[in-house]
């Protein structure tokens, strides 16, 4: 069994390059199956979730290579859409393949999601929108089917602000008779993103990134060239990463007004901020003030970035709240912040942390991608050396995980041990 193994690293310098976004990609790579021709991406990021929705690809004839950093996708070979359950299972974003096939198939058979769950996010709002556009949903056991012999613009309220819900209706109403309106749409870069990448195919779809989408159906889409929005995500963690002993790190690559409130959280707990055309430079000035965060959908804080503004807020001094009413669940994290030291209280959907306290190494596990790299700048904190298992999840969004810390000066390595070794030391720690 794999881990990781990092070291208390003192300031980390350095610059990181910043991949494309994995949020855009997963949803795509499955929307380049609505082209009738050639789809040719770049920045697609080299990471699981991106490996397995080649294997699904393959599976059903899509025809997907890779060539000098481009993807380069052929759907008109695609002759089913049947999508293996355990494959669909795996990551959450399988759904998509449900707005991007239906309208060619008329009947989608594909598992439930996986992914991070974090008490099973909701299908509800996927599913309201393949009703709204006429489709029929049947649910089993480990899999749905989708079937609809027409899919018909319509108008759709949305319950809850849902960037995966929203671009899958905007894949579904891409090839949908008549006018589709989304109400409460998501803002996302990422939404933009895919609308933009529908756009340039030949869909028609207005207002993305306002919280009122129109798109007017088209008969078809045609092949076309996109490149994919750098990773906010990634870039905020790094920034973060400043600011943990007081070091100074660029990201290169990103587009800053995708980061907004993660930066003037930064800059107000203590960290300075330059942002160029298509990079950003976070300096650990000193000692970091107390805050409070409530992670929300964009353009508010985001949910994936409250677990590593965790760990940076272990080292300011104080007490910090740090909220989110997204994912309330999504605090898998803090039990294992304990392990290493950390006084944390979990009042319902916030945290409480207690920070300038010092951490100590131990044994910790990755429940989740943002999970993971909170632990890593966490070790990289620590007296001695943390291990943290489950480093599955965090590959299914890093596409190098330990040279890009690396190159900031972080001290980590991966190793391996058998499973039995690794459950025995876990017990000893206690």
């Amino acid at each position: 069994m794999k881990y990781i193994q990092a070291e208390y690293s003192g300031p980390l310098n350095g610059t990181v390059h910043i991949p494309g976004a994995k949020n855009s990609s997963l949803a795509i790579l499955a929307a380049a199956c609505l082209a009738d021709n050639i789809v040719t991406l770049e920045g697609i990021p080299h990471i699981d979730d991106v490996r397995l929705i080649a294997e699904i690809g393959r599976d059903i004839g899509l025809k997907l290579t890779q060539n000098a950093g481009q993807v380069i996708i052929d759907p008109r070979w695609i002759h089913s859409s049947v999508i293996d359950p355990g494959k669909a299972s795996s990551y959450r974003a399988s759904y998509y393949f449900v707005g991007a096939l239906l309208s060619k198939f008329g009947r989608v058979t594909i598992g439930l999601p996986g992914g991070d769950d974090f008490v099973s996010r909701p299908m509800d709002q996927h599913i309201k929108v393949f009703k709204a556009l006429g489709a029929e949903v049947r649910l089993y056991k480990d899999y749905y089917e989708v079937e609809a012999a027409e899919l018909k613009g319509a108008d759709i309220y949305f319950d809850t602000l849902t960037s995966g819900a929203t671009m899958n209706a905007m894949m579904m109403a891409v090839l949908a008779k008549g006018r589709t309106q989304l109400h409460n749409a998501a803002m996302d870069p990422e939404v933009c993103d895919t609308a933009r990448f529908l756009n340039q195919l030949g869909a028609r779809i207005y207002g993305a990134g306002t919280d009122r989408i129109r798109i007017e159906g088209v008969p078809y889409l045609n092949g076309g060239m996109h490149t994919v929005i750098p990773d906010r995500l990634i870039a905020g963690a790094f920034l973060m990463a400043a600011g943990l002993n007081g070091g100074q790190v660029t990201v290169k690559d990103v587009i800053p007004e995708h980061l907004g409130s993660c930066l003037a959280k930064l800059e107000e707990i203590g960290m300075h901020v330059e942002c160029g055309e298509n990079s950003i430079t976070a300096y650990g000035t000193g000692a970091l003030k107390a805050t409070r965060i409530r992670a929300g959908m964009y353009p508010s804080f985001a949910t994936d970035l409250q677990q590593p503004m965790t760990a940076l807020l272990l080292q300011a001094e104080g007490k910090s709240i740090v909220t989110d009413r997204v994912y309330p669940k999504r605090f898998a994290h803090v039990p294992q912040l304990r392990r290493l030291g950390a006084e944390i209280e979990m009042r319902q959907e916030s945290a409480f942390i207690r920070g300038g306290l010092p951490l100590r190494g131990g044994w910790v596990h990755a429940t989740d991608v943002r999970a993971g790299i909170c632990l890593l700048m966490a070790g990289f904190t620590a007296e001695g050396s943390t291990c943290i298992t489950g480093v599955e999840h965090i590959e299914r969004g890093y596409e190098d995980v330990i040279g890009s810390f690396r190159s900031i000066g972080a001290k980590l390595s991966m190793r391996e041990l058998d499973a039995q070794e690794i459950s025995s030391r876990i017990h000893m720690q206690g």
